[in-house]
């Protein structure tokens, strides 16, 4: 398959990829021409990348990530250590925007919200 094929099959970009190979992701054959040449092992790893970054996995996390995907003798275990890392992250994440929300609510309360331009239409 070529980059074209791979990205329609995947549903992610050609960008996608030839970024991914960049960065040490994936490494697609090459033909004599030089071109690009992907076997199915590539779109199933390129799909995997794809839904890591959905998930917000960061470009390290996703280097230790394929590797356990390419280990075959990787313990599960690994696997759930960086799945539950990035989870305590994102609950972390949760806590800050929801400290900032209640920050916002606290002001959007004690603002007045009027059109005239007073020094204490807001009051903190």
């Amino acid at each position: 398959m070529n980059t074209g094929d791979v990205a329609r099959q995947s549903g992610l970009p050609p960008k996608t990829s030839r970024y991914n190979e960049d960065i040490g992701l994936m490494r697609p054959q090459r033909s004599e021409n030089g071109y690009r040449s992907f076997r199915d092992q590539n779109l199933h790893k390129l799909a995997f990348l794809g839904r890591a970054r959905v998930l917000g996995f960061k470009i390290e996390d996703c280097h230790t990530l394929m590797a356990l995907y390419e280990d075959e003798h990787r313990e599960s275990l690994q696997v759930k250590a960086v799945a539950e890392e990035h989870r305590r992250q994102i609950d972390e994440k949760i806590a800050r925007l929801q400290s900032i929300r209640a920050t916002l609510d606290t002001l959007l309360h004690a603002c007045a919200g009027t059109i005239a331009p007073t020094a204490r239409s807001c009051s903190q």
